[in-house]
């Protein structure tokens, strides 16, 4: 029975370039934590100012939209392999750029924007190329443990990463954690030079506003895809509590308990990303997303009516495993049904409705907070989530329909 809920290791072991990719992300990641929190620190001891520090967000947003659209074209135009490669090489100089600036007498605040935008802007350009390669690596039926292996990555270095680079901020400074971050970049994109090229098909299509309203066009032309996007939507920007999260540990009497309240969605997604070996049984992968959304909106009212804050942790850690688990069935519908030409597209296109439904979820829970109340501007969010996913079930008849069938998928099989 534990060896069914351990997460499949078969991509692992069986394709030498999702390996080499895994261990790349695996690098890459600690040090990409160390700048983000590095970051910030420096903005703070630079102006002293909030504001300053919130105005990171502002700078990211519109790049990571505009250069992750044009990324996705470029991702289905030229090798995915080397333009991951390229970004990679290209955030690793812009470590190295923050470290020159650290190191002057008195350093300066306008190259933090610079390169927080121009990260972004390499982020959105990398991010399609990254999702667009995976199905390429591994065969349809490894796809969900592919993507929970991804998720347990990702989440472990949220949890651990984000505590090391803490302590390594504080105890050896700015200079050593930009340092730390280039040697990161470097040995990821060794590893990432290490994987065989994946050129492009014979029906690739040259980067252009065209080949952009291409994707578009195809995405908004299946339902199945729509209904995805709507669930994440939905769940995101009308249940994303996560602006409030200051005020609600405040007003349960516990401020303290701020810090935990930002890792407990993380630590359930680990956990359920470390139990996952069952996902990949599963077929119906609209179903089991749509009660997953719908888990998330319950664990959210949860936490507008909690009065304890250990109660408020086990519902943000439920929410984050139920999180996981809705990501990773959308992950493996997409990348069993979109052909491999409209890959890199189709994620640019994905990465923008990431982006914009926890903006609008902030944005919604900070004026319902402001007009109605902390916590009930939480659990409101979490009932129109639940209401929200069932009117999605009852429109999105080809999402409540869908089953897998190995068959059927457009992923290559290496």
């Amino acid at each position: 029975m534990l060896r069914g809920l351990l997460p499949g290791t078969r991509p692992l072991r069986t394709s030498r370039d999702f390996r080499l990719l895994w261990l790349s992300g695996f690098v890459t990641s600690f040090g990409t934590v160390l700048t983000l929190l590095a970051i910030p620190v420096q903005i703070k001891e630079l102006t002293g100012s909030p504001l300053a520090v919130g105005l990171m967000g502002t700078v990211e947003l519109v790049p990571m939209i505009v250069f992750g659209l044009y990324g996705g074209a470029l991702a289905d135009a030229i090798d995915r392999r080397l333009m991951v490669l390229f970004t990679e090489i290209a955030l690793g100089l812009l470590s190295v750029g923050l470290l020159l600036n650290v190191l002057l007498d008195r350093p300066l605040l306008w190259p933090l924007y610079v390169a927080v935008g121009a990260a972004a802007a390499v982020g959105g350009l990398q991010g399609p190329a990254m999702t667009a390669i995976v199905p390429r690596l591994v065969p349809p039926e490894q796809m969900t443990e592919a993507l929970a292996l991804n998720s347990l990555r990702a989440n472990t270095s949220a949890i651990g990463g984000t505590a090391v680079a803490g302590v390594l901020i504080s105890v050896l400074g700015l200079r050593a954690a930009y340092l730390i971050d280039i040697v990161t970049f470097a040995l990821s994109a060794l590893l990432i030079f290490w994987v065989r090229p994946q050129p492009v098909g014979k029906h690739a299509t040259p980067p252009s506003l065209r080949a952009m309203a291409e994707g578009v066009r195809y995405a908004l032309s299946r339902p199945l895809l729509v209904g995805s996007y709507l669930v994440d939507l939905v769940a995101t920007a009308l249940a994303l509590p996560f602006a409030l999260f200051a005020f609600l540990a405040a007003d349960i009497g516990a401020p303290w308990v701020l810090g935990l309240m930002f890792s407990a969605t993380a630590v359930g997604g680990l956990v359920a990303a470390a139990t996952s070996g069952w996902s990949s049984r599963i077929r119906r992968h609209g179903i089991a997303m749509l009660v997953a959304a719908a888990a998330w909106g319950v664990a959210m009212i949860g936490v507008g009516l909690s009065p304890w804050w250990w109660l408020t942790l086990v519902m943000l850690a439920f929410g984050g495993a139920t999180n996981f688990v809705a990501d990773l069935f959308r992950g493996t519908l997409w990348n069993h049904v979109v052909p491999d030409r409209l890959r890199g597209r189709l994620a640019g296109i994905e990465m923008l409705v990431g982006s914009a439904g926890p903006q609008l979820g902030d944005l919604r829970a900070g004026l319902f907070g402001s007009l109605f109340g902390i916590r009930r501007a939480v659990w409101t969010g979490g009932l129109a989530c639940v209401a929200g996913i069932g009117l999605v079930a009852t429109g999105a008849r080809s999402l409540v329909r869908y089953e897998y069938r190995p068959e059927e998928s457009t992923a290559p099989v290496n």
